[in-house]
């Protein structure tokens, strides 16, 4: 739970037993009922926070029916187990005192059936409340996302031929003179292609994501030469596939901006494996210690924020560091 639905909870439950305190003070009864009422009251809170911590986010959440019904039968069978424990073992032992005399065990369950369900109803009534609080809240939030990105999209926006262009007259003037330079302007215009025309948010072919990356690794082989050694290797047949595009560079843009790229002994290893609709993708290097800048690129959180906005329920991200080495695991269902 959230520290603000917390907050609610606690007034919540302080108003209820206000309530019923009051009503005490209003109209005083004996210490025996009073102390089996506080036994109740305990009781039913903690089928409550079974029920809404658990049993709903669970299975109601994920629409599974049967396993609803038998959560819901599970929350009143406790119910009765913890009431009888309380009141008829724990305060029997301390007080001398029962709440039920002269009881069938069968009168006892179905007496326990009926007062467990107030706490199963009103647990409903108050998962259900902010459960679509927190509904409205996230629509508003990606909807002010969407506004956001929409406006920076039309301040970012570069007329596509223009830089075509620009770039392939760059290349018929740098062609004569290198060929080194003239493949660079090549491998530049095919990312920023990319960039720009297929990578609107939507999905694209796991192939030209992969060569996206290749073209990345390339580009900055040439600015490091031969000082620069990265492992790329991709298992499995991704042909067909579709994945969101732009979703797996910026875990190479992170490895090659603070990892160290010219240890032969310790290259940057990336691997992309398919196992039928199961992507696995991994980024591992060595910590650079010496690296002045400390900024992000993307950044962890906006990569994740990302995933869960295109990949909701769909995927893992896994970070680990040792201090000597870092490591990003992505898994995806595509």
């Amino acid at each position: 739970m959230r520290k603000k639905e917390i907050y609610y909870h606690i007034i919540g439950w302080i108003v209820y037993l206000a309530y019923i305190g009051i009503g005490y003070i209003i109209e005083p009864t004996s210490f025996v009922h009073e102390l089996f009422t506080f036994s109740f009251q305990i009781v039913k809170i903690l089928q409550f926070y079974l029920l809404y911590l658990w049993i709903y986010p669970k299975y109601l959440a994920g629409r599974k029916l049967p396993q609803l019904v038998a959560g819901l039968l599970l929350s009143i069978a406790f119910f009765t187990a913890v009431r009888y424990l309380l009141e008829e073992v724990i305060i029997f032992h301390v007080f001398h005192l029962h709440n039920y005399f002269n009881t069938t065990p069968i009168g006892y369950i179905v007496d326990n059936l009926y007062f467990g369900t107030s706490a199963l109803v009103l647990s409903l009534a108050v998962y259900s409340s902010f459960h679509a609080l927190r509904k409205e809240q996230e629509n508003k939030s990606l909807r002010e996302e969407k506004i956001q990105a929409e406006l920076a999209f039309l301040k970012t926006q570069i007329n596509p031929h223009f830089l075509y262009n620009t770039l392939n007259y760059i290349y018929s003037l740098a062609y004569p003179v290198s060929e080194k330079l003239a493949d660079a302007v090549i491998k530049l215009s095919n990312l920023m292609r990319y960039m720009l025309t297929e990578s609107a948010d939507g999905t694209v072919d796991l192939q030209k994501e992969v060569n996206y990356i290749e073209n990345y690794i390339s580009v900055f082989q040439m600015r490091f030469e031969d000082a620069f050694f990265v492992d790329f290797v991709v298992e499995g047949d991704i042909a067909g596939k579709r994945i969101a595009s732009l979703i797996l560079v910026p875990f190479v843009e992170n490895a090659f901006k603070h990892g160290v790229v010219n240890d032969p002994n310790r290259p940057i290893r990336i691997r992309l494996k398919l196992i039928s609709n199961r992507l696995m993708f991994t980024v591992s290097n060595q910590i650079n210690r010496n690296q002045k800048d400390h900024s992000t690129g993307i950044g962890l959180p906006n990569i994740r924020r990302r995933m869960e906005l295109i990949y909701p329920g769909k995927h893992e991200l896994l970070i680990a560091e040792n201090g000597q080495t870092y490591k990003a695991t992505l898994n995806i269902e595509l």
